[in-house]
C-alpha cells in the first residue's frame, strides 16, 4: 500500500500554497529525510498528498544582503555549508550543517526541513537561534517574518500552520569582534540526534562579553535561549568566577531528561557545563579574527 496518492510538483510559491488551501489533506516535502522514513516506517500516517518544493526558486536562494544572510529554506546541506559566507558569517550554522546525518542525508536535507520538524536537539535550529535568525513564510495571506521560536509548539510539534511555508531564514552578518561557534555530543554511531548540543554567539570588547546569545538542545520541549545564562555573562570578562556563576544559572534554567536511549538527565547536566565552556571558548577566540562586514551583495550561491 502506497503511503501517497498523489505527489505534487509545484514551480511557484503560488502554485504550492494554491495545492496546500485547496487539498486539506496535503502535506509539504523537500529533502525528505525525516518524513519518508517515517511514513515507511509506519510512524506517521498515511498522507493523500504531497507537495513537493524542491523546484521553487525562492527556496533554493542564497545570497549576502545588506546585513544578513538569505538562506532558502529549500538549500541542501552540502550546499549551504559549501557556500564561503555560511563559514565566514554564520560559523555555527556551519559547524551544525557540517554534522547533521551523513554525507547522503546532507546532499537532500535542508534547513527548513530541520526546523519544521521541530525537535528540540535539532542541529540546524539550536545554531540559528544562537544566531538570532529571523524566518520568512509565504501564507495565503502574503509573506511575513517571525522569530525562531514562533515556529514551535512542542517537541516534534510545529506551530506553523499547514498552509504556510517556511521560504528562507535571515541570519544577521557577523561583523567585527563578534564570532559563533556549535558544539554537540552524541552516541557513537554518529547519525543520530545529538544528546546535547549548543550554539553560542558573543561580541567581545577588549577582554568583556558586551553581549551573548546561548541555544541549548535538548533542555526543554523545544529549543532553548539560555536567557539567565546569559545575563550572568553578559558585560563581564569570561573569568573562571564567572564561568562556575554561569554553570549554575544555566543548570537552573534548563529542563534536561531522562532518553531512553541516549542519556541521562545527569549525565546531560554534566555535559551542558562541559559545552558551555567549550563553546564560548571557542567563540571568544574567534573574535579576533573575523573580518568587518564589509561584503559585495552581489554575492550568492
Amino acid at each position: 500500500m502506497s503511503s501517497w496518492n498523489f505527489y505534487h510538483l509545484p514551480h511557484t510559491l503560488d502554485e504550492a500554497l494554491a495545492i496546500l488551501q485547496n487539498d486539506p489533506h496535503s502535506k509539504v516535502i523537500a529533502g525528505g529525510t525525516d518524513l519518508l522514513l517515517e511514513l515507511q516506517q509506519g510512524r506517521h500516517a498515511p498522507v493523500k498528498s504531497l507537495v513537493d518544493l524542491t523546484q521553487i526558486a525562492e527556496l533554493q536562494r542564497l545570497e549576502v544582503l545588506d546585513h544578513a544572510l538569505w538562506i532558502g529554506a529549500g538549500v541542501p546541506l552540502n550546499r549551504l555549508v559549501a557556500w564561503p559566507p555560511t563559514q565566514r558569517f554564520a560559523t555555527a550554522l556551519f559547524e551544525a550543517g557540517s554534522l547533521i546525518g551523513g554525507p547522503q542525508v546532507r546532499n537532500v536535507a535542508t534547513l527548513g526541513g530541520n526546523v519544521a520538524h521541530a525537535l528540540p536537539a535539532a542541529d540546524g535550529a539550536i545554531a540559528l537561534l544562537a544566531l538570532d535568525a529571523q524566518v520568512i513564510l509565504a501564507t495565503p495571506e502574503g509573506q511575513r517574518t517571525q522569530s525562531l521560536l514562533a515556529c514551535y509548539a512542542g517537541p516534534g510539534k510545529t506551530a506553523l500552520q499547514r498552509t504556510e511555508i517556511i521560504v528562507a531564514f535571515q541570519v544577521p552578518l557577523s561583523k567585527k569582534g563578534e564570532a559563533s561557534a556549535f558544539r554537540r555530543v552524541m552516541r557513537p554511531q554518529g547519525v543520530a540526534i545529538a544528546i546535547q548540543n549548543m550554539g553560542i554567539w558573543l561580541r567581545r570588547s577588549g577582554e568583556t562579553i558586551a553581549d551573548i546569545r546561548i541555544a541549548v538542545g535538548p533542555a526543554g520541549p523545544t529549543p532553548m535561549r539560555a536567557h539567565r545564562t546569559e545575563e550572568t555573562l553578559r558585560g563581564k570578562p569570561p573569568t573562571e568566577e564567572n564561568l562556575v556563576e554561569a554553570e549554575k544559572a544555566l543548570l537552573s534554567e534548563a529542563r534536561f531528561r531522562t532518553s531512553p536511549h541516549r542519556a541521562t538527565a545527569e549525565y546531560r547536566m554534566h555535559l551542558a557545563g562541559v559545552l558551555l565552556r567549550q563553546t564560548l571558548q571557542t567563540a571568544w577566540e574567534r573574535t579576533q579574527n573575523v573580518e568587518p562586514e564589509t561584503v559585495s551583495l552581489a554575492v550568492k550561491g
